[in-house]
């Protein structure tokens, strides 16, 4: 499938979809958005449903091509569009600790987060895919004291996904705000598109609450 090919994202504002927002806007994708009310339910509405039984944002179309779920989508947008320095090559030192930390996120980070913000107690360690909060909070520590960017000092699609979610979780009060988050966190939202789709998602979702 052509790079060139317009990749329409079925995106809700503020939600996991920002940041696949945020990586077209990074990489210069041609893009279209399909917008979904949520606060209006269209997410479960067999038409989406359609697109991802789990009615979950972000989903994208590259053609005929479906991709579901938020770190295959940054994986495959990240491949699609190599000239923009995003994501190393399969023969880049790189590409393993970059698949490394898409993994964390999907695999450790995100059902860590989940146990921890709806107050659930984590599996046994034998059975837990994460282990505890506390030990996936100090890898993430541990690595944003070590270098600006996951992969050292060069900017990757796996810190568009990773600042934006460490935005959103210490807002919340989720995740602890220590100084390394807190300057990573900066350093990765602040760049343009991640401002310009801060502004984008707040007019849609004035609207979505208008509606």
């Amino acid at each position: 499938m052509a790079a060139g090919t317009k990749i329409v994202l079925f995106h809700s504002p503020n939600t996991r979809s920002s940041g696949t927002l945020t990586l077209l806007e990074e990489l210069g994708a041609p893009y279209e958005l399909r917008v979904l009310n949520m606060r209006a339910g269209e997410q479960r509405k067999p038409e989406f449903l359609a697109i991802n039984p789990m009615g979950k944002v972000p989903a994208i179309l590259h053609g005929d091509v479906l991709v579901t779920e938020q770190v295959a989508v940054y994986l495959y947008l990240a491949d699609l569009f190599p000239g923009a320095g995003l994501t190393p090559n399969l023969d880049d030192p790189r590409r393993g600790p970059y698949l490394r930390w898409m993994a964390f996120y999907a695999g450790c980070f995100e059902p860590a987060l989940v146990d921890r913000a709806t107050k659930r107690d984590p599996a046994p360690l034998a059975m837990s895919p994460y282990g505890t909060f506390d030990t996936v909070m100090a890898t993430v520590n541990a690595q944003l004291r070590a270098a600006p960017y996951l992969l050292g000092d060069t900017f990757s699609a796996a810190d568009v996904l990773w600042g934006s979610a460490l935005h959103w979780t210490t807002a919340f009060g989720v995740v602890p705000v220590t100084p390394e988050i807190e300057a990573y966190i900066e350093r990765t939202t602040t760049r343009p598109a991640a401002v310009r789709v801060r502004e984008q998602d707040a007019v849609l979702a004035a609207g979505h609450a208008a509606a």
